[in-house]
């Protein structure tokens, strides 16, 4: 690739620079508070993609946050990739185990650190500069395009319908996303599946106000002792969900893929130290890596009510909540298993409380064959820059819109990531690595160009 290596040393600062402006907008999409950053992110990325040479950029409104495309046509003839990035991100809590302020990125031992510094403002930056690349040296093979949505983290609840709506504008041959991780720096991978997500809200309701503990403890039931009851009794000493039907469709991994998985490296004891602790749980007879790729699973991300202050408050609470993250495997459909969970916790609830469950947002899970085209494009991309092919891997995370895209818009997704383990996005200190920043810039354009050869 005539020049790439010398543009990137050359405009190291700049690209910085410009990211780092991104960064400092709070897009938190989940907060309404933050909804006019949203059309701030929105209005940068119109500014970026225009500078880096797109033909037309514009800012798509929709019921909720904006949408941004943009597109570069070099011959209608030619083949046309779609690159699809969010501009949202997720909360900062808990604010106080950020070691620097969350929205004012910094460089410290070789990484960037701030919100989105890797999901997915930072990877998805790298899209752009390295699509500047190539329309500024006259060297793109194909047509691109860019869909950038500000509610990928709240579930991209807009974006099926305005997939649907602009199906021709988008009109493309395959979908270039980097909101993935790969193994480790120098083990290279390309993500193949992801799991679904079912994300329900639990509120359990017991007295019609707080009570006092002493003259009512032992007398009413708790809704903060119940809700942690029945959560309990949703997965056995097994790891296994307990909820009636919720494996019914998935589909077991055959002993031969299982065995091609299993050679990925991966050191247990290492995964332990990094996060720090003593033993590892999850489904019995499944290897920690299968757990998080091939395996449905049931989480609780959080949970609250009664007094929380500080000291001593005597109280027996009115309320009681959870949120619950669900994970799916392909073939599990998102309502039917937000369906059986909700109608789960309200059968096993007692009488002595109320029980309402919101389903908040889900998706499908997604699988891409290693033998199509786009996969050996991405493939032979990473190859060139890192020397190695890349292993194959299935992400425990969810991107729910990938699937949407395969059945509204009929075209596949390549989910060539750069993000590492460690990056820890949606927690404190997020960061991103300058290495793998600039050399997912370098790897981009060859994915074009031997897409564009391949095609041929």
């Amino acid at each position: 690739m005539d020049g790439l290596k010398t543009y990137i040393s050359e405009n190291k600062s700049r690209f910085l620079s410009e990211l780092f402006d991104l960064l400092r907008i709070p897009s938190i999409s989940s907060v309404e508070s933050h909804k006019p950053d949203m059309y701030k992110a929105a209005e940068m990325w119109k500014k970026i993609l225009t500078d880096a040479g797109a033909d037309k950029v514009e800012i798509f409104e929709t019921p909720g946050n904006p949408i941004v495309f943009g597109q570069k046509i070099v011959d209608p003839k030619l083949p046309t990739v779609l690159v699809y990035a969010h501009m949202d991100v997720m909360p900062v809590d808990p604010i106080e185990l950020w070691t620097s302020p969350p929205f004012e990125p910094i460089v410290k031992d070789g990484n960037i650190y701030g919100r989105g510094a890797d999901d997915d403002k930072g990877q998805s930056f790298m899209h752009a500069k390295a699509f500047e690349f190539m329309v500024k040296t006259n060297q793109m093979p194909c047509n691109v395009k860019f869909l950038i949505e500000g509610e990928e983290e709240v579930g991209s609840v807009n974006l099926p319908q305005f997939c649907e709506d602009k199906k021709e504008m988008l009109k493309s041959d395959v979908i270039l996303v980097s909101d993935t991780s790969m193994i480790a720096p120098g083990i290279p991978s390309i993500t193949t599946g992801l799991r679904g997500l079912a994300y329900l809200q639990v509120e359990v309701t017991g007295p019609n106000r707080d009570l006092h503990s002493g003259l009512f403890g032992g007398a009413v039931g708790n809704p903060i002792n119940v809700l942690a009851d029945m959560i309990a009794q949703m997965t056995d000493k097994d790891g296994r969900v307990t909820v009636p039907g919720f494996y019914d469709d998935v589909i077991e991994v055959s002993p031969e893929e299982r065995k091609k998985m299993s050679q990925a490296p991966f050191d247990e004891e290492e995964y332990k130290a990094a996060i720090d602790v003593k033993e590892l749980a999850g489904e019995k007879g499944y290897a920690t890596t299968e757990r998080t790729g091939i395996r449905p699973s049931f989480d609780v991300c959080g949970i609250w009510g009664g007094y929380t202050g500080e000291g001593a408050k005597t109280v027996l609470p009115s309320k009681a909540y959870a949120k619950i993250s669900s994970r799916l495997v392909p073939n599990q459909e998102h309502h039917k298993i937000a369906e059986l969970l909700k109608n789960h916790l309200e059968a096993i609830a007692p009488q002595s409380v109320k029980v309402k469950v919101d389903v908040l947002h889900g998706g499908q899970g997604y699988v891409c064959p290693i033998d199509t085209m786009e996969y050996k494009a991405a493939e032979m991309a990473i190859e060139k820059v890192y020397s190695c092919k890349p292993v194959p891997v299935r992400s425990g995370g969810s991107i729910p819109i990938i699937s949407v895209f395969e059945e509204i818009l009929g075209v596949k997704s390549i989910l060539m990531g750069f993000g590492l383990e460690a990056d820890a996005i949606h927690s404190p200190n997020e960061n991103y690595p300058l290495e793998q920043f600039y050399t997912g810039i370098e790897t981009i354009p060859y994915f074009y160009m031997n897409y564009a050869a391949l095609k041929k």
